[in-house]
């Protein structure tokens, strides 16, 4: 979810800031409530709490989608 849509403006971080990374449906004190979820499950999660909202489809699924790009997914698809 973009961080701008967060009603909490953002998750947290470790030491209470917020994440200027992460939205609050995905991190909180440091870490991802949802840390075995693929991208593709976090995307689902994202456009279905955007459709809560009051956005359409298309769009909650627009917003979701560069979801895979975040650097949590990345640094579990490098190859070393």
């Amino acid at each position: 979810m973009p961080l701008k849509m967060d009603p909490h403006d953002g998750g947290t971080n470790a030491d209470g800031t917020h994440s200027t990374m992460y939205c609050s449906y995905c991190y909180e004190n440091g870490a991802f409530k949802q840390p075995d979820w693929t991208a593709e499950q976090m995307q689902a999660f994202s456009a279905q709490q955007l459709q809560k909202m009051g956005y359409p489809g298309f769009l909650a699924r627009f917003f979701s989608k560069g979801i895979p790009k975040l650097e949590r997914w990345q640094k579990n698809n490098r190859s070393w």
